[in-house]
């Protein structure tokens, strides 16, 4: 499909195909003439794909891998799964990711699709994953995006590799983008890296490093020791 498009289309369109986890995945795709990577598989909040399937890779590996491989052809690539907050998208730019996915991240903000509904004193939307029965149920046509990214659409039996859930409301994403901006410069500013552009080179050279926490540094890390706390991300 893609060498299709390029041969057809030629420098008119820029196609970013995927998901690869694995280098021989991405040489296949630029080979085939990608303009970028979407790298991810299983990993995403609402995927199921390595329980059920078997398959995928833990997406920092498979970031970094795949990212340094295609860093040699100038392919960008983009982190898809596993992006739940501020810091998991310093971790994704440094292991190599030139951008994020976020999914489930901005699936509650007032502007991604759903309607909102209350569960236990929480405003919360519904959020679905394109490998969910309830995806491919949405639309069971030859035509369904869903069914055919997995490859589903003749089968009579469906498999899900994804699950429907909800997410909890955080506003407008007029706030909430500013919010990830910030947080993103301060992480940058507290790994001592002037710039995006410089983040890279640092982490190659060894002045970024990514080290073993144990599980006792992990609860260390995370709020601790108190009866009761009211955890607010921005104003």
């Amino acid at each position: 499909m893609v060498k299709h498009i390029k041969e057809t289309y030629g420098g008119q369109i820029d196609v970013i195909a995927g998901n690869v986890v694995t280098r021989d995945q991405a040489a296949n795709l630029i080979a085939a003439g990608a303009d970028g990577l979407r790298i991810g598989m299983g990993s995403g909040s609402i995927c199921i794909t390595q329980e059920v399937m078997a398959v995928g890779r833990p997406q920092g590996t498979g970031v970094y891998q795949v990212s340094e491989f295609a860093r040699k052809f100038g392919i960008p690539t983009v982190a898809d799964g596993g992006i739940s907050n501020v810091g998991h998208i310093a971790k994704a730019l440094s292991l190599g990711a030139s951008c994020v996915m976020m999914g489930s991240l901005l699936a509650g903000t007032s502007e991604a699709p759903g309607e909102y509904f209350f569960l236990d004193g929480k405003r919360l939307k519904k959020y679905r994953g394109m490998g969910s029965l309830d995806a491919m149920e949405k639309n069971d046509s030859d035509n369904s995006g869903s069914q055919a990214r997995y490859f589903s659409e003749s089968d009579k039996v469906k498999v899900a590799q994804g699950v429907t859930g909800a997410v909890v409301d955080k506003g407008s994403i007029k706030q909430f983008i500013p919010y990830l901006i910030t947080g993103l410069q301060h992480s940058l500013q507290d790994m001592g890296v002037p710039h995006l552009s410089e983040l890279w080179p640092m982490v190659a050279d060894g002045q970024v490093r990514f080290e073993h926490r144990s599980a006792a540094a992990q609860i260390e890390g995370g709020v601790h020791d108190l009866f009761s706390y009211e955890k607010r991300l921005y104003k």
